[in-house]
């Protein structure tokens, strides 16, 4: 995967934030020890098709069971925590201080936004990602027990049909998209995509409970019990 990277100069801030966003770019850090950051554009996107995002069957029954319990920004920074720790195939985080501080003032505006699963009062798994117009961009996910973090992604795409989104945003591609029907796309393509979803100034985040079926209803898969 290529793309440009270019060290900040200027400070960044929220609204620059966003504003790199609404042009098809993100910040990342080299490390979570490294306080810089810099812009990357990539020259092929990962997204995921709301219109046909695919469930596997066995974690739509999982979904539909309620195993877990999915809430909604009651703890942005844990989810924070659980995506920087390291995991498996994961031993270093681009999840720094900057990044941190950044996403968490953009909670804050209701610009981000955290989908946690819950086991108890246990967090074991989650994402978040951030909020503009049609689009959301999903920045990272975790997972402390099997299938969190795909139960998370299930519910945060059924929140974005719900709510009239136009793009999700995977950055790139990995196994763990693909089953959900995620694509590779170009840059110009991406641009096309986020002009659209730009575009919809109606878009809300739905933030109350809901249950399994209705997720799984949202998203027009069925599952049997």
């Amino acid at each position: 995967m290529t793309g440009t990277q270019d060290n900040i100069v200027l400070e960044i801030t929220p609204e620059v934030l966003l504003k790199a966003y609404a042009c098809g770019i993100f910040p990342m850090a080299e490390s979570a020890e490294d306080p810089g950051l810099y812009w990357i554009e990539p020259e092929r996107r990962g997204i995921l098709p709301l219109d046909s995002f695919h469930v596997p069957r066995r974690l739509a029954r999982l979904v539909r069971q309620d195993r877990f319990d999915v809430r909604i920004d009651t703890s942005f920074s844990a989810v924070l925590d659980g995506c920087a720790a390291p995991a498996p195939g994961r031993q270093r985080t681009w999840i720094n201080t900057r990044i941190r501080q950044l996403y968490t003032a953009l909670a804050e505006r209701g610009r981000a936004h955290s989908v946690e699963v819950w086991m108890g009062d246990e967090l074991v798994g989650g994402l978040y990602g951030v909020r503009l117009k049609g689009a959301f961009f999903g920045e990272s996910m975790f997972s402390r027990v099997r299938d969190a973090s795909k139960v998370a992604l299930v519910h945060l795409t059924a929140r974005l049909k719900i709510g009239g989104f136009a793009l999700l945003d995977a950055q790139f591609i990995t196994d763990h998209l693909t089953q959900f029907g995620a694509v590779e796309i170009s840059r110009r393509q991406y641009q096309t995509h986020l002009d659209q979803a730009l575009a919809v100034t109606d878009a809300s985040f739905p933030t109350a409970p809901l249950s399994g079926a209705q997720i799984l209803a949202a998203l027009g898969t069925q599952a049997d019990d």
